[in-house]
Order: C-alpha cells, then structure tokens, then sequence
C-alpha cells in the first residue's frame, strides 16, 4: 500500500493553522482558499473512489468549520490514493496542499 504520510502532513498543518487563524483573516479570505483547497481534495478522492459518477460538491460549512474539512477530506483523498496506488497522483496533491500552504493568509 501506499505511504501518504507526504500528503497527510502538509494537510494536517494546514488544517491545525486555519483552525487557529482569527476570526477576521478568515473572513479576509483564509476560510474560502481552505474550502477551495478541500473541495478539490474531496472532488480528486470521489474520482478515484467513484469513477464515472459525477463528485458532490463539499457544502460551505462556515469559515470555522474549514479547518476540519480540509483535514477530513485531505485524509479521505490520501486513503484513495493509498488504496490505488497512484503516486503520481500523490506528488500532485502533495504539490497541491504545499502550494496553497505556501500562499495562505492565516
């Protein structure tokens, strides 16, 4: 199987740094790249769990509830991935959460 410990990282900082961020820097616009980011995270791992169907949408859970979705659907996406085997789909992800990490305004 798959280690995905290079994407449950990244994705476990992020989600811990947007759950400490202020109220205002979500509002600001941590919370909508957070639920951006765990969005396509959701949509990748119900691509590889369900192929062909058509992925739901994650819901706006509010902007204090992103840092939970990243991190449910950041270790949703790595199982997937682990499951599959799909490295090369890993690296991308991995490159992914360290982008938006790298950018984030929390």
């Amino acid at each position: 199987m798959l280690d995905t410990t290079s994407l449950t990282r990244p994705v476990d900082r992020l989600a811990d740094r947007l759950r400490a961020t202020p109220q205002s820097a979500l509002r600001r616009g941590a919370a909508a790249e957070g639920l951006a980011l765990a969005r396509e995270l959701a949509r990748r791992a119900q691509e590889l769990e369900f192929p062909g169907s058509v992925p739901y949408e994650l819901p706006d859970a509010g902007p204090f509830a992103v840092g939970d979705q990243l991190s449910v659907t950041g270790h949703d996406l790595a199982l997937a991935l682990a499951a599959a085997g799909d490295e090369a789909a890993l690296a991308d992800a991995v490159d992914l959460v360290t982008a938006v990490g790298a950018g984030a305004r929390a």
